[in-house]
């Protein structure tokens, strides 16, 4: 996390290539219409939420957005009771804590809908970083607080190779210690791969990606998934589409 009294001199970040300016109209113009459009949807869940497992309807935890400033994220509540804010950091495949509807929320990550909200309100982006809890904000030591200049999205490369996240811990012991020691390392070295060369093409191209990557699979899935080959055939793709 940004240490006491760096804040991030957001005038160096690398950004669209038309200009600092667009993003804050993109993220709004691409929100807007996506709540609109998604209203019935958000109903139908919040239907289905409340008679699977009565109130409340949505779960919010602070995060930490860009410069390491906390933040509060919402989503659709997916466990049942308080077991959001009790109990490990990190979602397993099959965890317990999941209610019917949780699952299928979780399966085809309809909980993050409500984020949109997060979007309009200016905490976070339509493509970015997922944002952390302060449970892992030391993990962002030398090699990887740089992620922490990039307003953190919904959407984003490490999103969408991520996407089958819980089928990874099957062989940890200690899921969070695996999250620590693993995967946000890698998390970290796709974006700083991606972001600083980012364009609004290709941050369209991963909105539309982790959209259809719902109906497929992932090529980080399952225990025995080779995470480090995926990941480094991933970064040198980048850098071929980043010269072009």
């Amino acid at each position: 996390m940004a240490s006491d009294g760096r804040i991030t001199d957001i005038a160096r970040l690398d950004a669209y290539e038309m200009g600092t300016e667009a993003l804050p109209m993109f993220d709004l113009v691409v929100a807007t219409g996506a709540l609109v459009l998604l209203v019935p949807l958000m109903i139908l869940i919040a239907v289905a939420i409340c008679a699977d497992s009565g109130w409340p309807l949505f779960f919010s935890q602070t995060r930490l957005g860009r410069g390491g400033r906390p933040f509060r994220l919402y989503k659709f509540r997916k466990f049942h009771g308080s077991c959001g804010t009790n109990g490990q950091a990190v979602t397993v495949e099959n965890d317990s804590r999941l209610t019917r509807v949780g699952r299928v929320l979780e399966r085809a990550k309809l909980d993050e809908l409500p984020q949109l909200w997060n979007v309009l309100k200016g905490d976070m982006a339509v493509v970015g970083p997922r944002p952390e809890t302060p449970n892992f904000a030391d993990c962002f030591d030398d090699s990887c607080r740089r992620v922490l200049d990039y307003k953190p999205g919904i959407f984003g490369p490490s999103q969408t190779l991520f996407r089958n996240e819980g089928s990874l811990y099957g062989g940890a012991d200690d899921p969070e210690q695996y999250y620590r020691d693993v995967l946000f390392p890698t998390k970290a070295r796709i974006d700083l791969a991606y972001y600083p060369s980012r364009t609004m093409w290709r941050d369209i191209g991963w909105i539309f990606r982790g959209t259809f990557a719902v109906f497929g699979g992932s090529p980080l899935s399952g225990p025995g998934a080779n995470i480090a080959e995926s990941v480094e055939r991933w970064v040198q793709e980048n850098r071929r589409e980043t010269v072009r």
